[in-house]
């Protein structure tokens, strides 16, 4: 018998979660980790900013018990935002690659800065930085988990995911497509093509 399908599951189960894209649940994205739980792959308890509530909506979900965050995947905290310190910002656009977000804008050999509320807090922008001019500063106080987060945040930051997802794969795909002829050499390849045509019906 095939496999049972988990894709209207992974749909309630992504919605759980706080679309940070941080990677942290060991997982390329948030999309990626709700598909492996909905294949009974990987557990409920692997998604730090979700935190304890987010375990609770897992397992409401689901239907295994719930249980507390796997510290091997980190600690619940409050949710952050990154920070870059412009007078040491060289310009190198790793930040940029690194964001899922698209929170940082700049461009090559200029100042970068980050668009907080664009901005997940997946603090995957901080190890590429050659210059170490990028901090997290705390975004939420006090408050941790789903706490720090809301519905709206979560959808906003899932679409700016998509977003960039997309813009990605129609990128790859125009590098890969074959380069259209010049004007100039457009008349050079016609001629090409009918002396092959005259020679073949020559033969």
């Amino acid at each position: 018998m095939p496999p049972p399908a988990t894709g209207g599951l992974a749909d309630r189960i992504a919605a759980a979660l706080p679309q940070t894209q941080c990677t942290r649940c060991g997982y390329p994205d948030c999309a990626a980790y709700a598909q492996a739980i909905a294949a009974g792959a990987t557990d409920i308890n692997q998604c730090p900013p979700g935190g304890a509530e987010g375990i609770a909506r897992l397992a409401a979900i689901t239907g295994k018990a719930p249980r507390a965050l796997d510290p091997n995947f980190g600690t619940e905290t409050a949710r952050s935002v990154a920070l870059i310190d412009e007078d040491w910002c060289i310009g190198c656009t790793l930040c940029l690659d690194a964001c899922p977000t698209d929170a940082i804008v700049g461009a090559n050999k200029y100042m970068h800065t980050v668009i907080d509320h664009h901005c997940t807090g997946c603090a995957l922008c901080v190890p590429v930085c050659p210059v170490d001019c990028i901090a997290m500063e705390n975004a939420s106080g006090v408050a941790t988990g789903w706490q720090a987060w809301t519905g709206a945040q979560a959808e906003h930051a899932r679409q700016r995911y998509a977003a960039r997802q997309a813009r990605q794969a129609r990128q790859a795909q125009e590098a890969a497509a074959p380069a259209e002829p010049q004007a100039g050499n457009r008349q050079a390849v016609i001629a090409a093509a009918l002396a092959r045509a005259r020679t073949r019906a020559e033969r």
